[in-house]
Parts: structure tokens; C-alpha cells; sequence
């Protein structure tokens, strides 16, 4: 009996799946939608890892990077600018210089309204006034007389940091605004509702929203590590430079 016993364990062991290998990536929205998720699928076929992407932000996967919780960080920003981020947002970098950064891709932020908002255009100052809160009912810019819904992820502080220095020039945002995380929060927001408007990366944009001609605010998608890039962090760098168009 005990000799069956173990046969039937090893031949279930032998039949098991293997568990793959997992990268664990902390990230950003902009990296999150243009970069990590179009390439999950055919990078983990490829290679037989498995590519986790845990959407928390630049600032949280940077911390998580620091202590050893996932294995790279990437954001919609310079490293540079992720440095300043970090900053403003109390987290001490010791060493910025132990930290290797890679671009990974390019991205635009754009702002986002309903499929049915007809508003065309958005110049600096108008985009200003809306997200500030100066500007209240669409009305003002030429749409709809319906009161002005801003959408603000709490995880796309890259996005929001790009599009404070780069279209509001420093203005702060309006504290009264509908609270959402991921970009992909942000988007089911503002598709959801007729009055609502937010921003995020480029490739959330899809048939339930619409995008506006605004100012374009371009950014580079920046991938770092704590020391030289692992295996298998190196595994998915060479498959996004092979695969880039």
C-alpha cells in the first residue's frame, strides 16, 4: 500500500505543471497600459515567466523596489523627475545612483471626457481652470451647460506630476474632485459620467471616452533597478526592444 501511495505521488508530480518563473513589476500608469500589459501575454509565452504588474504608482513602487518587494520600477517619467517626485512626496533616496534606469518606451499624457462631451479643443488656460476648479460648468469652454467633474487617480502621480509642471504650470488641482486609483479607474469615471474629465496615458483612451486636442505633454517610460538588472528583469528588456516598432 505504502509503495502505491508513492507512486501515485510522484506520477502526480510528474504531471504537474511546473511553476514559472514570476517577475514581479511595480508600476506607474503610464507603463502599466502602453508597455507591461500589451506585452504580458506574448512576453510570458516567450519565455516562460510569468510577468506580475502590481499598479501602485511611482511613488509605492519605488518603495517597494527599496525593499525588495518586486523585482523593477517604472514610471511615465525621467528619472530625474521621478527623483523629484519622490521628493515632494517625503521619500529619502539615499543613493539615487544605486538605482539603474532604463528608457522602456514614450508616452503622452491626454486628458479624457465622455464619448458624448463635444468640446474639440482645451488650451493651457482652460485646462487650468478645469482642473483647478476655477472653471465649473462646460458651458465656459463651449460644451454643455453641465457642472465640470474632475477625475484624480491617486496612483498616477507620475501622470499628475507631468501635467501640473507641464500644462498648469504649477497650479494646484482642485481638492474637490471624484477620487479614483489606476488610469484604467480614471477612464470607467469618466466614462460613466457625462460631466466628468481626467487625464491619464495615452493608450487608455478607447470608444467609451474621447480625447480632446489639448497641449501635448510627452514623457519617457523609465524602468529601474535597485543594482544591475536581474535575469529576468533582463529577459523582459530584450523582449521589449525586440518587439518595439
Amino acid at each position: 500500500m505504502r509503495k502505491t501511495i508513492l507512486c501515485l505521488m510522484a506520477l502526480l508530480l510528474a504531471a504537474a505543471p511546473s511553476l514559472a518563473e514570476e517577475l514581479k513589476i511595480g508600476a506607474g500608469a503610464a507603463p502599466t497600459e502602453n508597455v507591461l500589459k500589451p506585452a504580458k501575454t506574448a512576453f510570458e509565452k516567450s519565455t516562460g515567466v510569468s510577468l506580475s504588474i502590481v499598479a501602485n504608482g511611482p511613488k509605492q513602487a519605488f518603495v517597494d523596489l527599496d525593499r525588495g518587494s518586486v523585482d523593477a520600477a517604472a514610471a511615465g517619467l525621467s528619472y530625474d523627475d521621478w527623483l523629484a517626485l519622490l521628493k515632494k512626496e517625503g521619500v529619502v533616496v539615499a543613493d539615487p545612483t544605486a538605482y539603474k534606469p532604463v528608457i522602456i518606451g514614450k508616452d503622452k499624457v491626454v486628458v479624457i471626457v465622455h464619448k458624448d462631451n463635444p468640446v474639440a479643443k482645451l488650451n493651457k488656460e482652460q485646462l487650468t481652470g478645469i482642473f483647478s476648479g476655477k472653471i465649473n460648468n462646460w458651458k465656459e469652454v463651449g460644451g454643455k451647460d453641465l457642472a465640470v467633474l474632475v477625475v484624480w487617480g491617486s496612483l498616477t502621480q507620475g501622470t499628475n506630476s507631468m501635467f501640473i509642471k507641464n500644462v498648469m504650470d504649477g497650479a494646484k488641482p482642485s481638492s474637490e474632485v471624484i477620487p479614483a486609483s489606476t488610469a484604467e479607474d480614471i477612464r470607467q469615471n469618466v466614462a460613466a459620467n457625462p460631466e466628468a474629465v481626467g487625464i491619464g496615458p495615452q493608450a487608455i483612451v478607447n470608444s467609451s471616452v474621447r480625447s480632446p486636442e489639448t497641449p501635448e505633454v510627452a514623457r519617457p517610460i523609465t524602468l529601474i533597478t535597485k543594482g544591475a538588472p536581474s535575469a529576468k528583469v533582463k529577459k523582459l528588456l530584450d523582449f521589449i526592444k525586440t518587439t518595439e516598432k
